[in-house]
C-alpha cells in the first residue's frame, strides 16, 4: 500500500506553474482541479451532502416528509424519510460484495506474477505526458474487461508508473487509473445492465414484461442485441479513443506537475528491495512445527481445485456472460489470487494489506442505499421518467435517456440496482417511441458510467490505494467529462437510425 507522510503540507502553488504549464487543455484541468482541491469535500461530505440534495428536490417535486404506505393519500408508498430508512440497509449484501471484489482485486494485483506485469507495464511510457495517456488506455481496456478488477489493477500501474516516470502529475494519474469506470466499463464483459436483460433468473419480472410487450417473447435481450452490436461497439471505441485523446491533451508540463513527493506521498516498488511484494515474512523469526500449514501451498491448491470443480458446474451449460454475476466474479479472484500467492501466509497478507481500501465502501454504501431508498420508494423515478418522455421524440430519446442516466447516477451510483428502479419507464417509453429496447441498454450504460466521472463513489478505492482525496483527482474527471460525455451523447445520437430491433 501507498504510504504518505506530510500529506497536508503540500504547495499552495503549483510548482513551477510559470515555466511550463503544458498546453491549453492541460491548464483548463489544472484550473478545475485547484478549484476541487480548494471547494470540493472529501467523498464522504459529497455523500452527506447528496443525501439533502434528493431530499430537498423531493420536497420542491411534492413528495410528502412522513407519509405512510397506509395514508389514504398516498402516491406512492412512502414519505421521504420512511424511503431512507428503508433503503439505508437496502445496499447491504451489494455493499459486501464490493468489499470482497476491492480486497480480492488487490490481492490478485500484488501476487508476485500480476505484480511482476504491472511493473513491466509502467516501464512503458518514458515522460509524464505518455505516462497519463498510458496509464488511461490500460484503465479502459481494463475496465472493459472487468470493471472491479480494473479498479485496483489500473491504481497500482498509475503508481508504478509514477515511480518509474517520478515528474508526472500524480493526481492525473491517478484520476486516469479511474477513467475505465467513467467511461466504457458497462459497455464490456462486466456491463450490469446488459448482463440482467439478458439473464431471466437476473432480470425482474416488470423489465420482461415490458420487453415482452416490446416484441422480444422470451423478455430477455442478448448480449448480441446489446453490448456486441456493431453500433455498441463503435460507439466505445469512439469514447475509448476520446478517452486517450484527452488524458494525451490535459497532461501538466513538468513545471506545472504535482508529484507524488510534491504531494507527501512515498511509493514503495512492487518487487525487489524495499517492496510492498518482497515474497519474504515480516517476521522473520524461525518457524514452528506447526507453522507448515501457513508454508505449505496444500490446503491452497486444494481450495482452488474444489473452486475450479464448481465453477466448471455451474457454468455447465450456460452462457458465460449471461452466468457471470458478482459472487461468481468474487470467487474467481479468490481462487486466482490464493493460486497466485501460492503460500496461505502469503495470501493473508495481501487480503490485510488490501482492506483499508475498502474503507470508504464500508462507511457510504449506507447512506447511498437511503439515496437510493428516497428514488425508489416515492414517486421520484416516475416522475423523472415521466417528465423524460413528455420530452422525447424517436430522434431525441437515446440521448435524453442518456442524459437522464447520468442525473440519477450522480445520486445513485449503482448501476445494478438503479436499472431495476428505472428499467421498466425506461424500456416503456421505448416501446412508445418506436426505438429498440436493447440499444436504450447501451445508451442507458454510456450515461450511466459518465456520472462517475463527477462521482467519487467508485473512485474510494482506486483513492485507496494511492493515498489520495477525491479533490485531488476530480479536476481531472471533470475535465474528461466535459469531452467523454459528449461524444457518447453524439454517438448514440448518431448510430440510433442505424439500429434495427
Amino acid at each position: 500500500m501507498t504510504e504518505s507522510h506530510g500529506k497536508h503540507a503540500r504547495h499552495d502553488v503549483e510548482p513551477g506553474a510559470d515555466n511550463d504549464g503544458g498546453g491549453p487543455l492541460a491548464r483548463v484541468a489544472l484550473r478545475f482541479t485547484a478549484f476541487t482541491e480548494k471547494w470540493l469535500p472529501d467523498a464522504f461530505g459529497f455523500v452527506l451532502v447528496g443525501t439533502f440534495v434528493v431530499l430537498l428536490f423531493g420536497l420542491a417535486t411534492g413528495e410528502p416528509l412522513l407519509k405512510r404506505p397506509d395514508d389514504p393519500a398516498a402516491t406512492k408508498g412512502f414519505g421521504l424519510v420512511d424511503a431512507w430508512g428503508l433503503g439505508f440497509w437496502s445496499l447491504i449484501t451489494f455493499t459486501l460484495q464490493m468489499a470482497m471484489i476491492i480486497i480480492g482485486g488487490y490481492a490478485v494485483a500484488t501476487s508476485g506474477p500480476i505484480a511482476r506485469l504491472i511493473t513491466r507495464l509502467a516501464r512503458i511510457p518514458k515522460n509524464p505526458r505518455s505516462a497519463v495517456a498510458f496509464v488511461a488506455a490500460v484503465a479502459m481496456l481494463a475496465s472493459y474487461l472487468n470493471w472491479a478488477f480494473s479498479l485496483i489493477f489500473a491504481a497500482i500501474l498509475a503508481r508504478e508508473v509514477a515511480r518509474n516516470v517520478p515528474k508526472a502529475d500524480y493526481r492525473a494519474l491517478g484520476a486516469m487509473a479511474f477513467l475505465g469506470l467513467g467511461t466504457v466499463w458497462a459497455q464490456g464483459l462486466s456491463g450490469s445492465a446488459a448482463l440482467q436483460v439478458a439473464s431471466a433468473s437476473s432480470s425482474p419480472a416488470p423489465v420482461q414484461e415490458v420487453i415482452k410487450a416490446g416484441g422480444r417473447a422470451s423478455g430477455l435481450i442478448p448480449l448480441s442485441d446489446t453490448i456486441f452490436t456493431w453500433q455498441a461497439v463503435v460507439a466505445t471505441l469512439i469514447v475509448y479513443v476520446v478517452g486517450v485523446t484527452m488524458a494525451w491533451f490535459i497532461a501538466p508540463g513538468e513545471g506545472s506537475s504535482r508529484t507524488a513527493e510534491h504531494l507527501g506521498i512515498e511509493i514503495r516498488p512492487l518487487i525487489g528491495r524495499g517492496s510492498a511484494y518482497n515474497g519474504q515474512r515480516e517476521d522473520g523469526e524461525k518457524r514452528r512445527p506447526g507453522d507448515w500449514l501457513e508454508h505449505s501451498p496444500l490446503f491452497s491448491l486444494l481450495i482452488v481445485l474444489l473452486g475450479a470443480v464448481y465453477l466448471v458446474r455451474y457454468f455447465s451449460g450456460k452462457s458465460f456472460f449471461n452466468a457471470l454475476d458478482l459472487n461468481t466474479v468474487n470467487l474467481i479472484l479468490f481462487l486466482l489470487a490464493l493460486l497466485l500467492h501460492w503460500r496461505p501466509w502469503r495470501m493473508a497478507r495481501a487480503v490485510r494489506d488490501g482492506a483499508p481500501a475498502a474503507a470508504g465502501v464500508l462507511l457510504q454504501f449506507p447512506l447511498y442505499g437511503g439515496i437510493f431508498g428516497m428514488i425508489a420508494y416515492t414517486g421520484i423515478s416516475a416522475r423523472l421518467a415521466g417528465w423524460l418522455v413528455q420530452a422525447s421524440s424517436q430522434f431525441l430519446f437515446p440521448p435524453l435517456v442518456a442524459i437522464y442516466s447520468f442525473v440519477l447516477g450522480v445520486f445513485v451510483p449503482s448501476g445494478g440496482s438503479k436499472w431495476v428502479i428505472e428499467a421498466p419507464y425506461v424500456l416503456q417509453a421505448a416501446n412508445e417511441l418506436k426505438v429498440d429496447a436493447g440499444w436504450m441498454v447501451v445508451v442507458y450504460d454510456l450515461g450511466e458510467a459518465s456520472a462517475n466521472l463527477l462521482q467519487p463513489f467508485w473512485m474510494l478505492p482506486t483513492l485507496a490505494i494511492l493515498g489520495l482525496k477525491a479533490r485531488d483527482i476530480m479536476g481531472y474527471t471533470f475535465t474528461m467529462f466535459l469531452a467523454c460525455f459528449p461524444a457518447a451523447l453524439i454517438a448514440v445520437t448518431l448510430l440510433a437510425p442505424h439500429v434495427t430491433g
